[in-house]
């Protein structure tokens, strides 16, 4: 196809609008059935106790919305099991007791041992006031108790920092132990049993009259437990900080691909990283953009004649059309790339289209609704739910189409439609504000066809998962058809070296000549 061709290709693409219409209402990419989103008439109760009204001129009803509303589903069964039986059969085990257990038992039984520790040395200077065996009678001077003055302020400082740095839910649950907090799990541990170890043999089983010597006991552990508390923060949030690796993530198979700088993690804990990061920057992967319908090849019929009347074997004569069949097909793979341009070209230039359409008539909707002062007017006072279902029909037709055009309708019913209209409208919100959700596919995490309380996703690495990360490790992270693969390269060492501008060095001299224009 040539540039004059093209141009007048171009030139017709006014008249094909409306043949592109009909074949929008026809294709569709495999099993599918048809889903009515929304009927001719709303029949939703009025809410009259809304707090704030909205004077709407009423439109005339557009009665077409979801006639032709075409939703492309998974592979249909005779025996009724669906797609959608087989996600809500992996949300239930997804929220059995089994996998919670599996989800908050390592939190669980750190809070414990982190309780423990807490209680151990305040139990520590409350024992010898029980009178559980005999202990002599045991006085707290002013000194004693600045000790335990300071005692409670330690203890009031450990709970305020254990609070914010280890009371939180825990964001994944990974394959393999995280290695750090273990450690730190260890030393509470050993910590806790030496104390008690010495405090029963030492100070119970002896009955030590010096108080004072008890509280400074208990004082030295609190301290213990704050050095150990320091410990985790460098090596569960300081250590991580500074950034060591730059990480590309590329999601098969549509190809799109990010890069992020990272600090020294595991690799389990960088997975889960790369999906924080994954779900609030990737576009929302649309699986029905990877099946646009195209125009089949044409396939040419040759014929083949014998010019000079020679008599040839039937076995050369097929012979000869399988080789001109080849070279045929050969020429068609060779000019394919031309086809495709021009099919993605065609493609493009009708959602530049419906999206200007799309535009025109939300504009259009929103200029035919104002704010009620506080003066009642002539037209009738509807809330925002009510204004939305009159202005709705307008554009509704010209949302139906860019939805389909861009195959975003699986994901949108007309309800939730309704529901971001009446809020745009509740909030004053621009045409262009309420359009934003449907101009693009959006992140990942605003997904909410595919949005779910607990994403599964499995992690392959040749390596064990509780390793540092290091230059050239490769790891992928899957779920269904949608799979990241993760490539990690260390920052490298850069030497900078300094280079004095020398003064004799920074001048200049004009040359003149005839041919200079100064």
């Amino acid at each position: 196809m040539d540039t004059e061709s093209m141009r007048r290709h171009h030139n017709q693409g006014g008249d094909t609008d409306r043949d592109t219409d009909r074949e929008d209402r026809k294709s569709s990419n495999g099993p599918s059935s048809t889903v009515m989103i929304g009927g001719p008439g709303i029949s939703e109760p009025i809410d009259s106790s809304a707090g704030e009204r909205i004077e709407v001129q009423i439109l005339p009803q557009d009665d077409n919305w979801g006639e032709t509303t075409t939703a492309i589903t998974g592979a249909t069964s005779e025996t009724g099991f669906s797609m959608e039986d087989m996600s809500r059969i992996n949300k239930d085990l997804e929220e059995s007791i089994g996998f919670n257990c599996a989800r908050y038992v390592g939190s669980i039984l750190a809070g414990l041992l982190g309780l423990v520790a807490f209680l151990s040395p305040i139990a520590m200077v409350v024992l010898p006031k029980l009178h559980l065996k005999p202990w002599p009678q045991q006085e707290c001077l002013p000194d004693c108790e600045g000790l335990l003055i300071s005692f409670a302020f330690k203890l009031l400082i450990l709970l305020i920092g254990s609070w914010a740095l280890f009371f939180r839910k825990p964001k994944a649950t990974m394959p393999r132990i995280f290695i750090f907090r273990a450690l730190v799990l260890f030393l509470i541990f050993v910590l806790t049993f030496a104390y008690w170890l010495f405090y029963g043999v030492r100070i119970f089983d002896q009955a030590i009259e010096d108080y004072k010597s008890i509280v400074a006991f208990a004082v030295s552990y609190a301290d213990a437990l704050l050095f150990i508390h320091y410990v985790a923060i460098i090596l569960l949030e300081i250590r991580q900080l500074q950034p060591q690796y730059v990480v590309k993530l590329v999601r098969s198979p549509d190809g799109e691909s990010r890069s992020y700088h990272v600090g020294q993690l595991s690799i389990q804990r960088m997975a889960v990283w790369c999906l924080e990061q994954y779900y609030r920057d990737f576009q929302s992967y649309n699986p029905y953009l990877e099946h646009i319908p195209r125009k089949a090849p044409k396939i040419s019929e040759f014929k083949f004649y014998d010019i000079d009347g020679n008599v040839t074997s039937p076995n050369a004569g097929h012979n000869s059309r399988s080789r001109a069949l080849l070279a045929a097909a050969a020429r068609r793979r060779d000019t394919s790339h031309n086809d495709r341009f021009y099919e993605e070209q065609e493609y493009e230039r009708r959602v530049h289209k419906r999206k200007a359409r799309l535009l025109v008539a939300a504009e259009e909707a929103f200029t035919h609704i104002k704010r009620m002062q506080d003066e009642l007017g002539p037209a009738i006072p509807l809330g925002p739910k009510e204004a939305a279902q009159a202005i709705f029909p307008s554009l509704a037709r010209a949302l139906q189409k860019y939805l389909r055009i861009t195959r975003q309708q699986p994901r949108y019913t007309m309800d939730g439609i309704m529901d971001h209209l009446a809020t745009c409208l509740a909030h004053d919100m621009s045409p262009k504000a309420f359009l934003e959700r449907y101009l693009s596919q959006g992140a990942t995490i605003w997904n909410d066809k595919d949005h779910r309380a607990t994403q599964k996703w499995v992690l392959v690495c040749d390596q064990l998962l509780s390793r540092e990360v290091e230059d050239g490790t490769l790891f992928q992270l899957r779920q269904g058809d949608v799979s990241v693969l993760a490539s990690v390269r260390k920052m490298p060492h850069f030497n900078v070296t300094e280079d004095v501008l020398d003064p004799k060095t920074n001048k200049f001299v004009l040359r003149l000549n005839s041919e200079t224009s100064v």
